[in-house]
């Protein structure tokens, strides 16, 4: 089980705040070795897959083992970022660590939390042209490279296709007028007004459901580039605002609390997707592999997601994040750490094996075309939204986060009520996140 998938807390974000500070710090400048030296000696990983998917990463690191005799890799499964990035800022944690949020890159990066791999990547030649454009943006910030990309994430609808059909729908929806009409016809309630079945669930936070993750799809600005807030100027913001809330009052804000409340856990069978308490919903790829595991009974299709009237030339495009792996800048033996990253991220053999057996998107070109890349038609359909040419991540900066929770705080209390004026809420909201833009510098 994959325990997170969404940006990381703001407890990762003040941790990391002082992970400049750690002891070896000055390790961080030190640079590669010679070429033609040998990796050798032991390094400890640390990742947070658990079950199926940790059993997935020990299979290509017995590959690993196989081609690198000489390195000794000391695996620690189920290590979220808090707990990696605690460790870093006591001068204890690992000498390789996997991150699932792309958001924290800008923070690793100007802390120097995680080492600049330049030298690495110059003195053994990799060519960066292999990864996507958007996938070199979020592994890198300010012209300073950290991280390398393991695997992506990708972001689209799924559908039930059994309760779309009770509802005369043999189609997913391709913009979101559609969207909302179906989702009301869909939608199931008890005779108290309760609701039993949602066509799809409007709340922030709702399993995957955040602006982040539909952002591409209305075009959301986020961040300018001298790293100000862009959404209080932006008119898309207000209009997928207002067309979300429309549909959270259709529901009711109560009545949806309090089915959302009942949900299971996101990454278990108890998923409310899984028990067809929900017809339509916002997930990444990964999801097609637990459905597969744990509701094989489920008929589902996926899409991308639907986009405004007057949009429809963005139809096909979708958020992209990814899981990021780099050095930590108190490695004990950096030279084994990068031996590892470079094997995990830039051999395509490993990439696409990976890939089919944790069903993520691969983040090379040359593992894209891949013939033994397992791609069926529901995968592919993530794979499209990853090479359109709309497609889009949240940009870094040095604060982390903490501006994809303060825009998530404010669209909660929008959908809510208790930020009635849009216009005053998102020029408070500009404020508040250039505040701590400001502060995280």
């Amino acid at each position: 089980m994959n325990p997170c998938r969404r940006t990381i807390s703001l407890l990762a974000a003040v941790v990391l705040a002082g992970a400049a500070c750690t002891p070896g710090g000055n390790q961080n400048d030190a640079g590669a070795a010679p070429a033609g030296q040998e990796a050798s000696g032991s390094i400890e990983f640390w990742h947070f897959f658990t079950e199926r998917e940790a059993k997935a990463i020990e299979d290509v690191l017995a590959d690993f083992k196989a081609k690198h005799p000489k390195v000794d890799v000391r695996v620690v499964a189920g290590q979220d970022d808090p707990k990696m990035l605690q460790a870093i800022s006591s001068g204890q944690g690992p000498d390789v660590g996997l991150s699932y949020s792309t958001d924290i890159v800008g923070k690793f990066c100007s802390s120097g939390a995680w080492r600049d791999l330049k030298s690495y990547v110059e003195r053994d030649k990799v060519d960066l042209g292999q990864l996507p454009e958007t996938v070199r943006s979020y592994t890198e910030y300010q012209g300073k490279r950290c991280a390398m990309p393991f695997l992506a994430d990708t972001y689209g609808l799924y559908y039930n296709k059994k309760l779309l059909a009770e509802a005369g729908y043999t189609q997913p929806p391709r913009t979101t007028s559609e969207l909302a009409e179906m989702a009301k016809k869909i939608t199931k309630r008890a005779a108290d007004g309760s609701i039993e079945v949602a066509g799809f669930v409007p709340l922030v936070n709702a399993y995957e459901y955040d602006p982040s993750h539909v952002g591409p799809s209305w075009d959301l600005q986020w961040l300018t580039g001298d790293e100000k807030s862009a959404i209080g100027a932006d008119p898309d913001w207000p209009a997928m605002l207002r067309w979300n809330k429309e549909l959270v009052d259709w529901y009711g804000f109560d009545a949806l609390q309090t089915f959302t409340a009942g949900f299971g856990d996101e990454f278990s069978a108890d998923n409310a997707f899984h028990k067809g308490k929900i017809a339509m919903m916002v997930d990444g790829e990964f999801r097609i592999a637990f459905l597969r595991d744990q509701a094989p009974d489920v008929e589902f299709g996926t899409a991308p997601f639907p986009v405004p009237d007057g949009k429809q030339d963005r139809y096909g495009a979708g958020y992209v994040t990814g899981n990021v792996i780099g050095i930590s800048n108190n490695s004990k033996n950096p030279e084994a750490a990068w031996a590892l990253i470079r094997y995990l991220t830039t051999d395509t053999e490993a990439i696409v094996k990976l890939s089919n057996l944790i069903k993520n998107v691969p983040t090379t070109r040359d593992a894209l075309a891949s013939s033994t890349l397992e791609a069926d038609k529901d995968f592919q359909v993530f794979l499209d939204i990853f090479k359109h040419p709309a497609t889009a991540t949240t940009p870094p900066n040095a604060s982390g986060p903490k501006y994809i929770e303060l825009a998530e705080e404010f669209v909660d209390a929008y959908q809510s009520g208790k930020a009635p004026d849009l216009r005053a809420g998102l020029s408070e909201l500009d404020t508040r996140i250039n505040q701590a833009l400001e502060l995280g510098r």
